[in-house]
């Protein structure tokens, strides 16, 4: 049996140095590792990186050639495009354990000592020198790039207070007091941010990425370090914040380039996957397939939006942080109604708001519409755009010769009368308002397919909103849920403000 076909209880009972290479071990380096379990994943097609979605056909594909040709990798994208999540998973890729020299500050590899430590106790001991076993977990350094990021916490320092300790001259190499890097020897390390680190920071980057090894406070020090390296930045960086200096960005031997999710229906499964609903009374609350898509084209609308910051981006966690609180104003209701079951609304998407104005970077003319307003029209937009999936828009009707199936609720709006939907209102309630509206069930039976009958007041809702977004009726924001009254008659009634014309105070 070779060392590879070990288990790992087998490997575990290996405790000195003799042991293992009775056993057959050999040294390989932590890329040429990442190689080898790659390769073996690819050949067996397993998966690689689960619960990453949308990425299966560029940005994992680019990340396994890097790995094949033992690349160190700078992820680059907008936020909340999984770039940390990606790195993190990488340690997948690692043995499940691999052997170091007990005691040894830098985990040095038993047949590839590196510290003096290390060196001395296998000259001393020899086949007897004690061995640990490091699990990959712990093979995983990660470090924010902030400002005040120094060299000595990145590569180390000469520590006086050790040097008065032990009573040694600052020309032994035991002064010393390694920073992150060298104590990520034979692991992934990452750095996130990467242009918020100061250029001098980075240039002492340049020989561990070029030659594998460090110098400090002019020490001869030869320390071949084995790391792979993991970088991430935003291309907002390089212009607004900092950049990354070109001899180093010459140095990463793969930039990848991450994106948002192509389709509404990766996103959903992002959002499903993320989405903290522990504890929460999920079962009694049905959330429409339509609802799940209108939380995502939020988002779409988010990025595409002219008073949104479009270099910035809108991270994954705004869909996932809505959906969230979406759950959670269906299940205050639930709770103030003493009720057993309910069905999420469009109402409920006020809800939402508090999840997009803390996600989005607005632009000077966003910043003047007000936050609360921009994502109040961020959701109007996305119930527009997606009405027309489900019902004729009113343009198409006028010009059908069949007749407009519109005429007979906005009649009922003309005549004076008006709709409250309430956000607390209990089901029955719900229910009953809606269907005082004439023409308005016939609609959503006639144009949406396959129709679960639990569904049909969401629809008959979701109607009333698009033909609001389509200016087809005047919808009014009130303090506890929303009214819908006839657009005209809206505007001449003295003191009621016209569609979408608010306070952004009435959001709150």
């Amino acid at each position: 049996m070779t060392y590879q076909q070990l288990t790992n209880n087998d490997l575990l009972k290996i405790k000195t140095l003799g042991e293992l290479k009775a056993a057959g071990y050999q040294a390989r380096s932590i890329k040429e590792e990442l190689r080898q379990n790659l390769i073996r994943k690819i050949k067996a097609k397993e998966n690689v990186f689960e619960g990453i979605w949308g990425y299966e056909d560029t940005v994992i594909p680019d990340i396994e050639r890097a790995i094949l040709s033992r690349h160190n990798i700078n992820f680059l994208g907008l936020r909340g495009q999984a770039k940390t999540r990606i790195a993190r998973q990488m340690t997948l890729l690692l043995d499940e354990y691999i052997p170091v020299v007990a005691g040894s500050e830098l985990n040095d590899d038993p047949l590839q000592p590196l510290t003096s430590y290390a060196k001395d106790l296998i000259k001393e001991k020899g086949d007897d020198t004690p061995i640990a076993w490091w699990h990959r977990e712990e093979r995983y350094t990660e470090k924010l790039a902030t400002p005040d990021v120094s060299v000595a916490d990145l590569i180390g320092d000469v520590d006086p207070i050790k040097a008065a300790t032990m009573k040694l001259s600052y020309s032994d190499e035991r002064v010393i007091h390694y920073g992150l890097v060298p104590r990520s020897h034979r692991s992934i390390f990452v750095i996130n941010e990467l242009p918020d680190l100061q250029a001098r920071i980075q240039v002492a980057l340049f020989n561990i990425l070029q030659e594998g090894d460090i110098q400090i406070r002019g020490f001869k020090l030869r320390l071949p370090l084995d790391i792979q390296f993991v970088f991430t930045a935003n291309p907002e960086d390089y212009t607004n914040r900092g950049s990354i200096v070109t001899p180093l960005k010459d140095r990463i031997e793969s930039q990848i380039i991450t994106h948002y999710p192509k389709n509404i229906e990766i996103g959903k499964q992002i959002t499903g996957q993320e989405a903290k609903l522990h504890g929460k009374p999920i079962e009694q609350i049905h959330v429409p397939e339509l609802m799940k898509d209108l939380i995502e084209q939020v988002a779409v609308e988010a990025r595409h939006s002219e008073y949104v910051d479009e270099k910035s981006g809108v991270s994954a966690r705004l869909t996932i942080t809505a959906f969230e609180n979406l759950i959670s104003a269906a299940e205050r209701r639930l709770y103030l109604n003493r009720e057993n079951n309910t069905v999420t609304r469009i109402a409920d998407l006020i809800g939402i708001i508090p999840s997009i104005t803390g996600k989005v970077e607005l632009v000077y003319e966003g910043e003047q519409e007000g936050a609360g307003l921009v994502a109040y029209n961020l959701i109007g937009k996305a119930i527009r755009t997606l009405f027309a999936s489900k019902f004729p828009t009113p343009e198409q009707k006028k010009k059908d010769k069949e007749g407009n199936p519109y005429v007979l609720p906005l009649s009922w709006f003309g005549e004076g009368n008006h709709l409250d939907i309430l956000a607390s209102q209990n089901d029955k309630e719900y229910k009953n308002a809606l269907h005082q509206v004439p023409g308005l069930e016939k609609i959503t039976t006639d144009f949406v397919q396959s129709m679960p009958e639990m569904e049909k007041e969401f629809y008959m809702e979701f109607a009333l909103h698009g033909l609001a977004e389509y200016s087809q009726l005047s919808k009014k924001l009130l303090d506890t849920g929303m009214q819908f009254k006839d657009l005209f008659s809206s505007m001449f009634d003295m003191g009621a403000p016209e569609e979408g014309d608010f306070d952004e105070d009435d959001l709150n």
